[in-house]
């Protein structure tokens, strides 16, 4: 499996991990313009096939923000969700963005449970967030300063495009 960037043609794909994974997906022309507007995109692509993406942005010059994630259903519970929000706090880091919040349904007791394992703390609640009036559990990451290997470098680069 890779990680690498979103490219045009993945956009079908991704629209159909999007619809099958979210009661309230994002349509195809937001998922491009979110895009277009220079946020971070990145796909997991297993034998030539778009199987998960996550998508992210800074906020403000220290503040990101996971905007989505999803990943393919056959392909759930194999560590790609993992692999993708790593490859992402690695940007940040390299970007020397230290506080990351998300968004998560109250009731996403999966997706929490995930991203608790990552490192991610509840922080707070946002009353009827979404437009089925289901509250988010506001959740963050303070990512720590460190001086990234050489190694780790290398490995970063066959994630991204500069």
């Amino acid at each position: 499996m890779i990680i690498r960037e979103f490219k045009r043609p993945d956009v079908k794909r991704v629209l159909e991990i999007e619809l099958t994974s979210f009661d309230d997906p994002y349509p195809a022309n937001v998922l491009v313009d979110i895009y277009n507007l220079g946020a971070g995109f990145l796909v997991a692509q297993q034998d030539n096939m778009v199987v998960g993406y996550i998508i992210f942005w800074i906020r403000f010059e220290d503040d990101g923000h996971i905007i989505s994630i999803a990943i393919d259903k056959k392909y759930r519970r194999k560590k790609i969700g993992t692999q993708l929000v790593e490859t992402a706090l690695e940007i940040f880091k390299k970007y020397n963005v230290k506080n990351i919040r998300l968004e998560v349904r109250k009731g996403n007791r999966y997706a929490r449970k995930f991203y608790q394992n990552i490192g991610f703390i509840e922080k707070t609640h946002a009353t009827q967030y979404y437009e089925d009036g289901e509250d988010a559990v506001i959740m963050g990451k303070v990512l720590e300063d460190f001086e990234e290997p050489t190694v780790q470098r290398k490995s970063l680069k066959k994630h991204e495009k500069t």
